[in-house]
């Protein structure tokens, strides 16, 4: 089923595992931020050096074209089986930056380095990654509460998600660059497969980071209006106006959209994204 952004909205997870064989919870945008982007964020690594300054010779030398390298920490030194058998060795890898029971609830899936490029991929383009990351959605359901009788977002909706906001800020920086390094070659193999050119990948999960970071973190009361009968979207058509990833991270609540964002930036801060584009 496609992802019906407001129909989520009020569906609880039983009436969901009832209602059709796939349903895009909100949980699932959020596995994307906690535990791809940040349990496996150490697959980010992307930043641009300036050209070397002009030569103070009299001579002057040819322009030295933009560089691309890729920074923070050195691989650990294994040697990568091919794709279709790398899980292991992610599992092995992943379980060093972290121990937390909603990361290896991940890792207890197949095909993950495959898994992580298309989650990424989504995030970056704005989408919901749903069938990638089923395996995170949370087991209570979505609350709405009213107030002078319309319709707003139950604060108590946010708990659900404090796991994996948890999971999150457990991981640690150091430890995510070497994970990149390390798998790189097998990440690049996957994005190619998906009809990218060599190197692509980086650019668009900078692209999903900083889409994430840009999410608003709303303390007060979020108002909703129906739509469709049993759906609803946001009030304010700025919130609405968000990407669907950016929306679901948005009802994650303030909190843990601060300590997934904080995590996020610490991240990318030790692989080598400076820290100007992650405003």
């Amino acid at each position: 089923m496609a992802d019906d952004l407001d129909y989520e909205l009020v569906k609880t997870d039983a009436e969901q595992t009832s209602a059709a064989p796939v349903n895009v919870r909100l949980a699932i945008v959020v596995g994307v931020l906690a535990l791809v982007v940040a349990a496996l964020a150490g697959f980010l690594i992307y930043v641009r050096t300036h050209a070397p300054a002009p030569s103070t010779a009299s001579a002057k030398p040819a322009e030295s074209a933009p560089q691309v390298r890729p920074l923070g920490s050195v691989a650990e030194p294994i040697v990568l089986p091919p794709l279709d058998e790398s899980d292991a060795v992610v599992r092995e890898l992943v379980r060093k930056i972290t121990s937390h029971p909603a990361a290896l609830a991940w890792l207890a899936t197949n095909g993950l380095i495959r898994n992580f490029t298309v989650v990424v991929e989504n995030v970056a383009d704005g989408a919901t990654p749903a069938r990638q990351l089923r395996v995170l959605q949370p087991a209570a359901p979505f609350q709405i509460a009213e107030r002078d009788g319309a319709p707003f977002i139950d604060a108590r909706s946010y708990q659900r998600y404090d796991g994996i906001a948890a999971a999150a800020a457990s991981i640690d920086p150091p430890g995510a660059a070497r994970l990149y390094a390390t798998l790189k070659p097998r990440i690049d193999d996957a994005y190619a497969q998906l009809g990218h050119p060599p190197g692509a990948f980086d650019a668009t999960l900078e692209r999903a980071i900083i889409a994430l970071l840009r999410t608003p973190a709303i303390d007060g009361p979020i108002r909703v209006e129906p739509k469709g009968g049993i759906a609803y979207q946001y009030a304010d058509p700025k919130l609405e106006g968000l990407t669907a990833a950016q929306r679901h991270l948005l009802r994650t609540g303030p909190q843990n959209v601060r300590t997934i964002q904080s995590a996020l930036r610490q991240i990318a801060l030790a692989l080598g994204i400076p820290s100007e584009r992650l405003r």
